[in-house]
C-alpha cells in the first residue's frame, strides 16, 4: 500500500451508478487526501457519506473552473493532496475537470490517475459491437447543422464509434444519424449500473420509434456500428 504523496493531484474514478463501483484504493485515496475537488458537491456528498469519508469538499465546475484553478494549484504547490472527482466516472473527460489537468501539466504538478468506472467502457463492453478499435466523440454539437456537419466527418468511420447525449436530446440525434450516416446497426445504455439499467439493441430507426414512443429519460451512452 502506497500512502498519498503530498503535491499531487489525485483523478480519482468514482461510480456511474451503483455505489459498491469503487475500489478499494479510489475509498482510501478520497480518505486520505486533504481535499476532494468536486463537479456536483451534492452528488459528491451522497458518496461520502455511504463511505463514511469525511475529507473537505470545494466545487469545481463549468463556472468556476477558471478562477478555482489558480487556487487549487497554488494548494498543490503549497504540498496539499487533491482528489479530483466528477459528478460519474472518470475525471477529465467529458466533464470541467479538463482545465486543472492541463494548468497542473503547465505548473509541474503530478498527477496520478486512480482508474475504476467508465461509462464509455462498460457501453462498449455490453454492446456486442466490434471493439478492436473503437472512437469516442463524446457529446455532439446541441445545434442540428453543426451535429449533422460532425456526423458527417464520421460517416465514413471504419471503427466502432461512442457518444454520449442527454434525454431531451437523444430524438433529434438519433433522427441526424439516420439521416447522415443512414442505417446502422446501435446500442444505446441508458442508466447504466443504475436501478432503471436498460440497454437497447437494433438499428437506428428502430432506437428512435422507441424513444419517440417512451419519454426518454437518464444518461445515455451510444454505441454506432460501422
Amino acid at each position: 500500500m502506497h500512502n498519498i504523496v503530498p503535491g499531487h493531484l489525485y483523478l480519482v474514478s468514482t461510480p456511474i451508478g451503483n455505489l459498491e463501483d469503487i475500489t478499494f484504493r479510489a475509498l482510501r485515496i478520497l480518505k486520505e487526501v486533504d481535499l476532494i475537488a468536486a463537479e456536483d458537491t451534492r452528488q459528491t456528498r451522497r458518496l461520502l457519506a455511504h463511505y463514511e469519508i469525511k475529507t473537505p469538499l470545494t466545487s469545481y465546475f463549468e463556472g468556476n473552473q477558471q478562477a478555482k484553478s489558480e487556487k487549487l494549484i497554488a494548494r498543490l504547490k503549497a504540498g496539499e493532496s487533491i482528489a479530483l472527482v466528477s459528478d460519474a466516472g472518470t475525471p477529465t473527460i467529458s466533464d470541467p475537470g479538463y482545465p486543472l489537468l492541463q494548468a497542473c501539466i503547465a505548473e509541474a504538478v503530478p498527477i496520478m490517475p486512480i482508474p475504476g468506472p467508465s461509462a464509455i467502457l462498460a457501453a462498449a463492453a455490453v454492446s456486442g459491437l466490434p471493439l478492436h478499435n473503437f472512437t469516442f466523440e463524446g457529446f455532439l454539437s446541441p445545434k442540428s447543422g453543426k451535429r449533422k456537419r460532425q456526423l458527417t466527418l464520421l460517416a465514413d468511420e471504419k471503427r466502432t464509434l461512442i457518444f454520449f447525449e442527454s434525454p431531451h436530446r437523444i430524438c433529434r440525434f438519433l433522427e441526424d444519424a439516420l439521416d447522415v450516416m443512414g442505417e446502422r446497426n446501435i446500442v444505446i445504455a441508458r442508466e447504466l449500473t443504475k436501478r432503471f439499467e436498460e440497454i437497447f439493441r437494433g438499428n437506428i430507426s428502430q432506437a428512435l420509434e422507441k424513444f419517440r414512443s417512451t419519454e426518454p429519460r437518464g444518461e445515455f451512452t451510444i454505441v454506432i456500428g460501422a
